[in-house]
């Protein structure tokens, strides 16, 4: 059934009073006698007209336009500020759907409220129905203010950011100067254009490697160390485990910071090599590129690992021993065990948050940016070889306002991890087999 046809349907399954709702939002409600609640509808939509013949549709059309004046400093001329235009544009669309929800509800409602008139009933007082509805709806209301929290804090900015990938924001084109819609030309830009390219497919290709790799080394490190210390031969296994997490209950950046004094000129590592005869060692300068991606994960490995540990330490207690009495009575050797019993019982149970891993070192920016932050070089623009994608968005949009190649970064960071995590997880045997080990 199409919209028009059941926008029929419900006119004419409602009463002729509840009808006026259509043309007056509480219309219905006033004249089947709830009108307490009719007035409220009523309020509700001389407010929201009030908001959009006061500023609401100017800043629809501003959405669009993203401003038609210029400012002139030397004449004095305040111009339109394009960025304050999209904001304010954002939140008009946000209000005009808000309208929207609140006129459908408040058709269904003049239905309803029709309905029990028909019946004989009457409509109940406004006071009664909010405290069935606030009973029916507790989670609705209980939710209401958090949803709204983040949807001005969190929603508002994605959207924001995402807009103005499809903008020209940035460089000489900032306000006071005029913004304008550009469409798909900064994406084109990251894989066409000399200045972008080059960088954005180098970065790219470090980027899923690194993403990959450091994912992979975390969870086979953090896994065997948990079986390592699950071994009965194991003495002391309260200090083995508190061991790692003070690794990981020091802030990352303090760590980052140690480990970069550490690989320094003057840290203690070059002054053991020159004590014992050797030369310095640039593990993190200019053209260490391999020796610094190699530190890179060696670092967020000592980071990431007591996590993981922690995580396989307690799926692995529930694992049903039973089985490998089993295995052990067949002959299978502690590799066979692992490869088909514990590990497959291990991805089962830890998918999700191996894709939370893998999500959180392609987007890792603190590690090459507390060791080698700020470094730029040849072949690369505004970057270096060691930089991921969300490392040259920082540099892009914060250090040298390309806000809208930075945003089109954002936008692309997004659309990778989202999709790649979406076919692993829908392909993994914690989707497809969700009942195997229980």
């Amino acid at each position: 059934m199409n919209k028009s046809n059941r926008v029929s349907a419900v006119w004419h399954d409602m009463t002729s009073k509840s009808r006026l709702s259509f043309f007056v939002m509480g219309g219905g409600q006033i004249a089947n006698g709830a009108v307490a609640k009719g007035i409220l509808f009523l309020l509700l939509e001389v407010m929201f007209i009030s908001y959009f013949v006061q500023r609401g549709f100017n800043d629809i059309g501003g959405f669009f336009t993203l401003g038609t004046h210029e400012a002139d400093p030397w004449a004095g001329t305040a111009g339109d500020n394009s960025v304050t235009m999209l904001l304010m544009g954002i939140l008009a669309w946000i209000f005009l759907i808000a309208f929207i929800a609140v006129y459908i509800g408040n058709i269904r409602d003049a239905r309803n409220t029709g309905f029990r008139c028909e019946n004989g009933e009457k409509p109940l007082p406004l006071d009664k129905e909010l405290k069935l509805l606030f009973d029916k709806k507790f989670y609705f209301f209980a939710l209401l203010l958090p949803v709204i929290g983040v949807a001005v804090f969190n929603v508002l900015p994605i959207i924001f950011m995402i807009l103005i990938a499809f903008t020209n924001y940035g460089g000489d084109i900032v306000p006071p100067a005029l913004v304008d819609w550009v469409g798909l030309d900064n994406f084109k830009k990251l894989v066409t254009l000399s200045q972008f390219a080059p960088t954005f497919f180098h970065i790219l290709v470090w980027n899923l490697l690194w993403a990959v790799v450091s994912t992979a080394l975390n969870y086979f490190a953090g896994l065997f160390l948990a079986l390592l210390l699950n071994k009965d031969c194991v003495k002391g296994k309260a200090f083995w485990r508190a061991f790692p997490v003070l690794a990981y209950a020091i802030p990352g950046f303090i760590t980052l910071l140690a480990f970069k004094f550490m690989f320094s000129y003057g840290g203690p590592i070059n002054q053991l090599i020159t004590e014992n005869g050797g030369k310095a060692i640039g593990f993190l300068d200019i053209d260490a590129k391999w020796t610094a991606r190699l530190i890179g994960l060696l670092v967020n490995c000592w980071i990431s690992v007591p996590s993981i540990m922690l995580l396989a330490t307690g799926n692995l207690s529930n694992r049903d021993m039973s089985i490998y009495e089993a295995a052990k009575i067949d002959g299978a050797s502690a590799w066979q065990q692992f490869k088909s019993l514990t590990f497959p019982f291990m991805i089962f149970v830890t998918t999700p948050v191996l894709l939370g891993q893998f999500v959180g070192n392609f987007n890792n920016f603190g590690i090459f940016y507390f060791l080698r932050g700020g470094l730029y070089m040849d072949g690369y623009f505004l970057a270096s070889d060691t930089d991921l994608l969300i490392n040259w968005l920082y540099n892009l949009s914060i250090d040298n306002n390309y806000y809208c190649i930075g945003a089109a970064i954002s936008l692309v960071i997004f659309i990778i991890t989202s999709v790649i995590s979406l076919i692993v997880y829908v392909k993994s045997p914690a989707y497809r087999e969700e009942d195997r080990f229980q």
